[in-house]
Formats: C-alpha cells, sequence, structure tokens
C-alpha cells in the first residue's frame, strides 16, 4: 500500500474501539508519520476506556408514579446513552429520569418501556421497535443514537436512512417522536487530539444530518452537543461516567433535563421548545 493510500484509509478507520472513529477524510496529503501517531493514539485511547461498565444498562422499566394513574406510555430507542449505560442504578438512567420528568410536569404516570441497546447503530432501531409486543403503542419515543454508527465506519446517509424509516413507522403507530442528535464526541478527553477533533468533526456531521431528516420526517429535535454537551466539556469529572465516555447518573439528569422540553411539547403539553430544540415540520 502506498503512503496516499494508507492515508485516505486513515479518513475511515476507527479513531478506538467504541471510543471514536470514520473521523472523515484526512486526504493524501497526510504523510506516514501522521499515519503511525493517529494509529498509536487510537491504540491508546482504547487502553485506557476499555469497559468498565460491561456491557448491560440498569433496568429501569416500570409505571413511574403509579398513584397519578392514567399512564403516559414512553419509549426509549437507540444506544448506550438511551439505554442508560453509565448511571450507578436504575433511578440514575436517562429513561428513568424522563419518566419522572414527565410525570411531574403532567401529573400523570409514566411507564417506562426501554428498547435501546447498548451498542447499538442506526441500522439497529428497526430490531428494536420488533423486539417490542405487537399490540404495544407509545404515546412519545425518545430516540438518541449515532455515537457507534461515527465509530464503526457507518455512512452518513445510510444511519440518516434508517432514523427517517424508525421515525415514520413510530408516526404511523401513532407516538410523538423526540431524536436526541449524536453527541459531540469532541467532549471525549481520553481521545488525544488530533484524533478527537477528528471525531468531533464527524459527529457533528452525523447530528447535523440527523436533525435535518428527523425534522423533515415529523419528529421533534433536539441538539445534544448544543443542549447539554457544554456542561460535559466544562465538567467532565461529574458529568462522566467511570469509563470517561457514558454519562453518569449527574450526566443523565442533566440530558434528561434538556431533553425533556421537547419530550413535553410533544405530548402537547408546552408549546414552544427553548434554543437547541426543534418542532417539527409537520
Amino acid at each position: 500500500m502506498t503512503r496516499g493510500e494508507e492515508a485516505r484509509r486513515l479518513g475511515r478507520i476507527a479513531v478506538g474501539a467504541g471510543v471514536a472513529g470514520a473521523v472523515g477524510a484526512v486526504g493524501a496529503a497526510v504523510g506516514a508519520g501522521a499515519v503511525v501517531l493517529l494509529k498509536r493514539q487510537a491504540a491508546h485511547a482504547r487502553a485506557l476506556i476499555g469497559k468498565p461498565l460491561g456491557e448491560v444498562a440498569p433496568y429501569a422499566d416500570k409505571v413511574y408514579k403509579k398513584s397519578y394513574g392514567d399512564p403516559i406510555e414512553l419509549l426509549l430507542l437507540g444506544d448506550s446513552i438511551a439505554a442508560g449505560l453509565g448511571a450507578e442504578d436504575a433511578d440514575g438512567t436517562l429513561g428513568a429520569r424522563l419518566a419522572r420528568g414527565i410525570a411531574k410536569k403532567t401529573h400523570r404516570s409514566v411507564r417506562l418501556t426501554t428498547a435501546a441497546k447498548v451498542g447499538s447503530e442506526s441500522w439497529m432501531l428497526p430490531e428494536q421497535l420488533m423486539s417490542l409486543l405487537p399490540s404495544y403503542r407509545s404515546d412519545v419515543a425518545v430516540v438518541i443514537v449515532g455515537g457507534n454508527d461515527v465509530t464503526h465506519r457507518i455512512p452518513v446517509a445510510e444511519s440518516v436512512k434508517h432514523l427517517t424509516e424508525t421515525i415514520e413507522v413510530l408516526r404511523v403507530r401513532g407516538a410523538a417522536v423526540v431524536v436526541g442528535t449524536c453527541p459531540d464526541l469532541g467532549a471525549l478527553k481520553p481521545v488525544p487530539q488530533p484524533l478527537r477533533s477528528l471525531g468531533s468533526r464527524a459527529s457533528r456531521q452525523l447530528a447535523t444530518a440527523q436533525a435535518a431528516a428527523a425534522h423533515e420526517a415529523g419528529a421533534y429535535v433536539v441538539s445534544l452537543a448544543h443542549v447539554v454537551g457544554p456542561f460535559f466539556i466544562t465538567n467532565p469529572d461529574e458529568m462522566f461516567s467511570l469509563d470517561r465516555f457514558h454519562p453518569s447518573a449527574v450526566g443523565y439528569k442533566r440530558t434528561a433535563k434538556a431533553v425533556l422540553p421537547s419530550v413535553l411539547a410533544a405530548l402537547g403539553v408546552r408549546d414552544e421548545v427553548p434554543f437547541g430544540h426543534q418542532a417539527p415540520l409537520f
């Protein structure tokens, strides 16, 4: 393989297993020294992060605030963030935080169903829907996916296609949909530069494409990079869990608070959404 071919291939290699990757074209001008550096950085990031949390998130599915009655059906789809990996217990997961927030604002109980799976990519969203009972219908579905698409070099167009199809299925089934776009992988401090910048660029590109497609498909859109990303950058010790990659219970609390306005708007509880949120076209 020539240096030019190796450099072009670098734009497609993973930054680290489960860390960052598919970071866009580096270009043929990158020399062999830079190729070696980035490979070493990827290996270093893998060693630093590892999998101290395992691959199973706390099980949080139940009815929250049962005494309120008339439950709202809340569905979570997507990857480890949607599943709640990094929380110390069920109460700290994103789903539990959202369920309690919805119950507080609506004075109705909330039945949480989590179909999200750790490690999922966008193409797995249909499988998550199929895992539900045929009769299941949600009032609102929250979809957060994309980080693994970036790390596993999934083309943006392919990722967006699966997301759009999932939104369409959910809406046909009567659910309002809220999409949290791909977080900015530039917040991952264990990933050294220039790898972190490349991962940031790729994740932002995917988030932009997700936002446009979800908005057009009739979903509410929440830019996680804008509404919660700054907290992870300025307070990483508090916001990240042990692996420095997934949110902690505090990180999920902040994320749930950031996503909640669009969830409430999707349920018809509030009319407007704040900065970083986008209401659907129809």
